[in-house]
């Protein structure tokens, strides 16, 4: 069982509280750095949301399987 499937078990059922973790992680390092890698931090949050299944879905833009 690798980490990432430990992690992934772990946060079943608290998807809500995974996405505020990965939002203000995301927001504490946009503070520290000045905004400088803004764009940088923005795709590793959304690949986080996609790795952890906790990105919001929206009727125009289905989750690709």
């Amino acid at each position: 069982m690798s980490f990432m499937d430990k992690i992934k078990g772990m946060l079943k059922g608290h998807e809500g509280m995974a996405d505020k973790g990965i939002d203000r992680g995301g927001d504490q390092v946009d503070r520290r750095t000045g905004d400088k890698y803004r764009s940088q931090v923005d795709t590793g949050q959304d690949k986080l949301r996609d790795e952890f299944g906790t990105r919001p879905q929206d009727r125009d833009n289905p989750p690709q399987v």
